[in-house]
């Protein structure tokens, strides 16, 4: 897997971030935060910006979007009580797709990124982006 690039480590280039706390239970017998924490912990906060970009209520019945695809780059290890800060925003806008950037600081320090693909479905085809769904993907952009 490619590195991030040098702008995906700076919390500051994301227009979004959720603190979480960590659980004993994410920890794995190394004592780091496990890999089945990272990804819930990057879904949830996908799916708090997804949320807030197309409230549910505000989308057709027969549209849906879906993740494609995710890839997490686990830079650092993370420790469990410590706090963790998860920011998330939009990288890249497609045709039918686009792709929520978002990285995991602990301390101060980025420990993880990931990329996840989200497409846009209508009556179960892959359909283009509505220009009202474009305009708030858009708003939530990265700076990087």
């Amino acid at each position: 897997m490619a590195r991030p690039e040098p702008w995906q480590l700076v919390a500051a280039n994301y227009p979004v971030s959720v603190v979480m706390q960590t659980r004993f239970q994410d920890i794995d017998p190394n004592r780091h935060l496990n890999n089945v924490a990272f990804a819930a912990m990057f879904e949830n906060a996908r799916v708090r910006l997804n949320r807030s970009l197309r409230p549910w209520a505000d989308r057709p019945k027969n549209e849906r979007s879906m993740v494609a695809s995710v890839a997490i780059n686990y830079l650092r290890e993370g420790q469990y009580p410590d706090d963790v800060e998860v920011s998330s925003g939009v990288s890249k806008i497609g045709t039918s797709s686009y792709v929520i950037a978002q990285a995991m600081f602990q301390n101060g320090q980025c420990i993880a990124t990931c990329d996840s693909v989200i497409v846009c479905r209508t009556d179960g085809e892959g359909q283009p982006l509505r220009p009202a769904v474009v305009d708030a993907l858009e708003k939530m952009r990265t700076t990087g």
